[in-house]
């Protein structure tokens, strides 16, 4: 298994993400663990040099915690570094940052954690995260002060400005940014940009979402053909790996396996170092912007100067181009925060931004699309209710 070195410590450059443990045969609900496959996927990890776990509070609602801290219990605790994070992002009054740390703890059966995250940092956490009456972050850098936390960083599926906020607010006091980065969200979701605003910031990343919950390990035959032209031997999910091994700032890639199956390939793949050549990582990328089916909006902003609304279209452009492509609850998170009379169904229809528009984008057509996307996609604030309450129903 290849390494990276973090502050003295020897970290597999893979990681096994625990938000999609398998279940049972002929279940579906989250709670439904098969946790003898989950002891022989950790099992195979750790013979196979895979040393780092992420787990987190609302996983499995409430039971990948104490489902990932019995499996790595049955091996010695010098041979794996344990994750966790803490749900700012679905902030209430029982979410006191005190003692939803010690709930962890004790789910985890450990007394302290060897990296831990301040959770989903986005357009609407944010403020949570900043509010002094929490006192989050305080708490935490002070957790990491008596060593009950060795490593504290941060996971973020914001914009770019809302991740540039939260740097300037504390990037000093973090050692690691968990994104989501894969070559279709290189500029899907400006992940170039946020790679070099880490990077700048001398902060490592950890990457989440590298094959995009499967998406990029199920490639049609057409353009499996353009990437065998190049590397005949290579699988789509490990051409997605393969081009995050090109990102020297790169320095942990967490995989959600679901399979012994898929542990035993990803596994296989990070075994090896063959990052893409220019060549390769040019037609990948080439490939990613023919899957987008995108409209191709520059960010010009012309379209802003003479909206009565005030909308932020290029924003909501980009949004909807990623709509297009799969439906997530990254989408509507983007607007959570937004008041309505911002978001894109607050379009009036106008017409001034299509005729403005350099690129002849009929923007009215596209905000009105968008808008219907998130109404089909769950609240992210709902989602997290309804977690919380599976979380609070399993610790009864």
């Amino acid at each position: 298994m290849l390494t990276n070195d973090f502050k003295g410590i020897s970290l597999s450059r893979l990681g096994f993400g625990t938000m999609r443990l398998p279940l049972l045969p002929g279940r579906t609900e989250a709670t439904a663990i098969d946790e003898a496959q989950v002891d022989s996927m950790i099992d195979y990890a750790l013979a196979h040099g895979v040393n780092y776990f992420d787990t987190a509070h609302p996983y499995h609602g409430g039971l990948s915690e104490r489902v990932v801290g019995r499996s790595l219990a049955r091996h010695p605790r010098e041979n794996w570094y344990l994750a966790d994070k803490y749900p700012g992002h679905q902030i209430a009054s029982s979410y006191n940052p005190a003692a939803i740390f010690e709930e962890q703890l004790e789910r985890c059966g450990v007394d302290y954690f060897d990296f831990y995250l301040l959770h989903n940092v986005y357009e609407n956490s944010i403020q949570v995260y900043m509010d002094p009456q929490w006192g989050i972050v305080d708490y935490f850098v002070e957790q990491k002060r008596l060593g009950r936390i060795k490593h504290l960083g941060f996971s973020c599926h914001g914009g770019l400005p809302t991740l540039t906020k939260f740097l300037d607010y504390c990037g000093d006091q973090m050692e690691f940014c968990q994104l989501q980065l894969n070559y279709l969200d290189w500029t899907l979701q400006q992940g170039r940009e946020k790679y070099e605003l880490l990077t700048d910031r001398s902060i490592p990343i950890w990457v989440m979402e590298p094959i995009r919950g499967g998406k990029l390990a199920n490639l049609p035959d057409s353009q499996m053909e353009t990437l065998r032209r190049h590397r005949p031997d290579e699988s789509a999910a490990a051409w997605a790996l393969r081009f995050l091994q090109g990102l020297p700032n790169v320095k942990m890639i967490l995989s959600g396996m679901s399979s012994l199956e898929q542990m035993e390939q990803n596994v296989a793949t990070v075994t090896q170092d063959r990052p893409l050549t220019q060549e390769e990582r040019t037609a990948l990328l080439e490939l990613a912007e023919g899957m987008k089916d995108s409209v191709p909006c520059t960010a010009c902003r012309y379209c802003c100067d003479g909206c009565p609304m005030g909308l932020d279209i290029p924003a909501m452009i980009a949004a909807y181009n990623e709509a297009r492509f799969q439906l997530s609850s990254s989408v509507r998170m983007r607007f959570d925060a937004l008041p309505e009379d911002k978001r894109p169904a607050a379009c009036i229809a106008c017409g001034k931004c299509a005729r403005t528009c350099p690129q002849g984008i009929d923007v009215p057509a596209a905000l009105k699309e968008l808008a219907e996307f998130i109404e089909r996609i769950p609240d992210w604030a709902q989602v997290c209710k309804a977690r919380e309450e599976e979380a609070q129903k399993n610790r009864s």
